[in-house]
């Protein structure tokens, strides 16, 4: 794991600013955190360490499914988000690993709120990531959110990015 404290706080730094672009609903934001060979995944919640290459997932997207995943959320077709939720992310116990390769593995739990038609709910779970350096700036290669819950049946729907 990561011994230097700069690296960890630049990291920190990053998921806790992409964190508030979730939050602030700043999407097209949060798009261009990602590489353009980026993969973002969510497995289902019966199978946490689910393969989208032979399981069910609730997310699997290219940075192109990503975009237009942005791009319904920010439109008035996305019924699930009209209004739209409000949330608030803490992201915790941030581990980092460089690979040697200018890639980064990192992980951090995660809860998110959501807020939405006088209701709330909790989203716990964790994230893990592979960070790429680009000059002095880091983008999100790989970024895969487990749900810790046991279905989303109180949840509703993971349309607010988790």
């Amino acid at each position: 794991m990561c011994r230097t404290g700069s690296l960890r706080n630049q990291v920190e730094d990053f998921l806790f600013r992409e964190a508030a672009l979730l939050d602030e609903w700043r999407l097209d934001e949060w798009v261009d955190l990602f590489t353009d060979d980026a993969r973002y995944v969510v497995p289902s919640t019966d199978l946490p360490e689910g393969d989208p290459a032979r399981d069910l997932v609730f997310i699997d997207d290219d940075i192109v499914r990503l975009r237009a995943r942005v791009a319904r959320l920010n439109s008035r077709h996305s019924h699930r988000e009209s209004p739209q939720s409000r949330t608030r992310r803490f992201v915790s116990n941030v581990r980092v690993d460089e690979t040697g390769d200018g890639e980064l593995r990192v992980a951090a739990n995660v809860l998110v709120y959501r807020f939405r038609s006088g209701e709330g709910a909790p989203y716990v779970g964790a994230i893990e990531y592979i960070l790429r350096r680009n000059g002095g700036d880091l983008r999100i290669a790989y970024r895969r959110a487990v749900l810790d819950l046991e279905d989303l049946a109180w949840h509703g729907a993971v349309s607010i990015i988790l």
